[in-house]
């Protein structure tokens, strides 16, 4: 049986062009996340389909990094999977495990070692973009909720007695919203 593993691990990135791609390759049964590279969600996901698996089925990714976050992940991943009897297939090419032999095994650690490597890559130049933007003095991250003047009127507000509630309420944000910018305020004074 072939079985297919998608996982993206960010809001942004779209699992449906992987889910595709294992559907067009016959996969019988698919399992999918979209969750942070952190999340234990994308483990539980993992241990479900080396769960399902059985004797001669094959696994099947659009690349190998789906598989896990680091090196030693997705190392376990493949041990995992060839514990089962099944074999891994990666749709790239890179890699097929169904012949086990030091050839297919030198594959396996050195598609693992690219994976983290481009992954590390990745992070280095996403910290030195911050880095620059930081420096240039660009905002990073989410927006505030309220402007500075709006900031501004709502402590003018609390300090005439208005409440927090009545505040959220005139803002249209939550209260934790008012409490975070009202700190905020307070801290620059």
């Amino acid at each position: 049986m072939k079985v297919g593993f998608a996982r993206v691990s960010t809001k942004e990135q779209e699992l449906a062009l992987q889910l595709k791609q294992l559907e067009e390759i016959g996969c019988e049964k698919i399992f999918h996340g979209k969750h942070s590279g952190v999340s234990v969600k994308n483990d539980e996901q993992l241990k479900e389909l080396i769960d399902f698996i059985r004797e001669g089925d094959e696994v099947i990714v659009t690349r190998l990094d789906r598989l896990g976050r680091s090196l030693k992940s997705i190392l376990d991943a493949i041990d995992n999977i060839h514990s089962k009897g099944a074999c891994l297939n990666i749709i790239d090419g890179s890699l097929n495990t169904s012949n086990d032999n030091p050839f297919s095994n030198a594959m396996i650690n050195l598609c693992g070692v690219f994976a983290q490597l481009e992954r590390d890559l990745i992070k280095v130049r996403t910290a030195e973009g911050r880095a620059e933007a930081k420096a240039q003095g660009r905002h990073l991250g989410r927006m505030p909720a309220l402007t500075e003047q709006e900031g501004k009127e709502l402590l003018k507000a609390k300090l005439n007695g208005e409440s927090i509630s009545a505040l959220a309420r005139k803002y249209d944000v939550s209260r934790p919203t008012v409490h975070r910018t009202l700190e905020r305020l307070c801290d620059k004074k």
